[in-house]
Order: C-alpha cells, then sequence, then structure tokens
C-alpha cells in the first residue's frame, strides 16, 4: 500500500508539473503579431484591433519618406562636388572624367593641389617632393617610414628604397586624377561647402534609418507585451506608452473584464 500511494504521489507531482510547464510555454500565436509588428510597425496592434497601431505604421511611413528625402539631398550635392571638382580642379589633366571613392574628395578638400605623381618623364618613376602637395605629403610618409632618415636617401636598390616607392606607389593619386585648385581659392571654398552639406545630409539619413529600427523594435515589443498579457490573463489586454510635456514617459497596462 505504501509502495502504491508512493507512486501515486510522484504520478500527481509530474503530472502538476507538465502542466505548469505547458501553463509557462506561449503558444505559438502569441509571436504572431509581434513578427507581424517588426516587419511592419503597426501590424501586430491592428490585428489585435489596437488603434495605436495607426501611429506605428504614420510613423513608418513618415521615416521612410524622410529619408528617401535626405538621401536624395546627399546624393545631389555629392553630384554637385563632383562636378565642381571636374570642370575647375580636374579638367587640365585629363578630357575623361574618371569618379572614385569619396576619400578622393576629401583629400581634394584638404590639398590645394594633388602634385605630380612622376616628377622624371623617363623610365624610372620620381615621386613629389612638394610636402604641401598630396602626393608630396605621401611620398614624405613613406621616407619617414622606411628611411633611417626621411632627408637622406639610401641607395635606390635598397629594400629601404623601394619599400618607400611602393608605399607611394600604392597611396599616390595617378595621372588619370591629379588636381589643382591654383587661382581658384573661391571655387575651393565652394566644394569644401558642398562637401560639408553632402556629409550632413548623409549624416541626417543614417539618423533616419535608427530611427526606423526603433520603431521596428519598439511596435514589436509593444505587441508581444500585450499578447503574452492577454495569453496569461485569458482575455484582452495590451500596453499604452504615451509621452507628455517635458518629455515623461508614462506605460500603462489594461487588461478586459
Amino acid at each position: 500500500m505504501k509502495r502504491a500511494a508512493s507512486l501515486a504521489a510522484v504520478a500527481m507531482v509530474v503530472a502538476v508539473s507538465v502542466g505548469v510547464g505547458q501553463q509557462q510555454e506561449p503558444p505559438a500565436s502569441v509571436f504572431v503579431r509581434p513578427l507581424a509588428s517588426l516587419l511592419l510597425p503597426g501590424t501586430g496592434q491592428l490585428l489585435a484591433h489596437q488603434d495605436r497601431g495607426a501611429v506605428y505604421l504614420a510613423a513608418e511611413v513618415y521615416l521612410v519618406s524622410r529619408f528617401l528625402q535626405l538621401d536624395r539631398e546627399a546624393m545631389a550635392e555629392a553630384q554637385r562636388f563632383q562636378n565642381l571638382a571636374f570642370d575647375v580642379a580636374r579638367r587640365s589633366f585629363g578630357p575623361v572624367r574618371r569618379d572614385t571613392i569619396f576619400e578622393y574628395y576629401e583629400q581634394m578638400e584638404r590639398f590645394a593641389e594633388s602634385g605630380a605623381y612622376d616628377k622624371d618623364p623617363g623610365p624610372a618613376l620620381v615621386p613629389e617632393t612638394d610636402p604641401n602637395t598630396y602626393n608630396g605629403s605621401m611620398w614624405l610618409l613613406a621616407r619617414r617610414t622606411y628611411w633611417e632618415d626621411p632627408n637622406v636617401s639610401p641607395d635606390p636598390m635598397s629594400p629601404q628604397y623601394w619599400n618607400a616607392l611602393q608605399f607611394y606607389q600604392a597611396r599616390a593619386v595617378g595621372p588619370n586624377f591629379l588636381w589643382s585648385w591654383r587661382d581658384h581659392s573661391l571655387e575651393h571654398e565652394v566644394f569644401r561647402d558642398y562637401i560639408k552639406r553632402s556629409d550632413k545630409a548623409f549624416r541626417r539619413a543614417q539618423n533616419q534609418i535608427g530611427l526606423l529600427l526603433a520603431n521596428h523594435v519598439l511596435s514589436a515589443v509593444d505587441a508581444l507585451i500585450s499578447a503574452r498579457l492577454s495569453a496569461a490573463a485569458g482575455r484582452a489586454a495590451q500596453m499604452q506608452t504615451s509621452v507628455g510635456l517635458g518629455g515623461r514617459t508614462q506605460v500603462q497596462f489594461s487588461i478586459a473584464f
């Protein structure tokens, strides 16, 4: 009898444990609305007939349209400084326009001239030596990196000289991308202004991406909490958030009776 009673007690404990585990495990339907809100903010709330879903959806539409607007502005400003750079500073070095990475235009902003790539018309490469030009600054950096004394040239056949030369070749501006703002200081200032405006527009567009992601996550968390509360209470439940004067945030939970 004692053994039978013990087995019965064990069976009851196991049954209770299974029941509790089943109650703690949320049904798969609980995650439908959060996933819907994660894909498109507001849809999880609208599926639960919660009016604030329209707010998430409206915010999504506004943020997407704002991002597209700022991205267009940034691209337009980028086109302006690229056109100005070619028409004023680059055209005399090559009639064919070749655009490249943004860092190239940043160097055009810093340096008034690129300097020559090869100072010797012969077969040997002789780097630019004027440190006030971009190429000259690269050759100075190469000498400081690989030579014992940047002002004293080692044997041209030595590893130190060849390492410096390879460093220069990898970083210097080649013949197709030379520039000069000489006698065009006003245009150079306008060029700098275009770059600043383009950078600002791109940063603002990136900020919109952050707000878009936050809207997706907030809507999904909102829907998840409401769905879990409803499943736990066995009736409709929802979470409401509001921002009042002074930036005070209020979170309210409500359960239908």
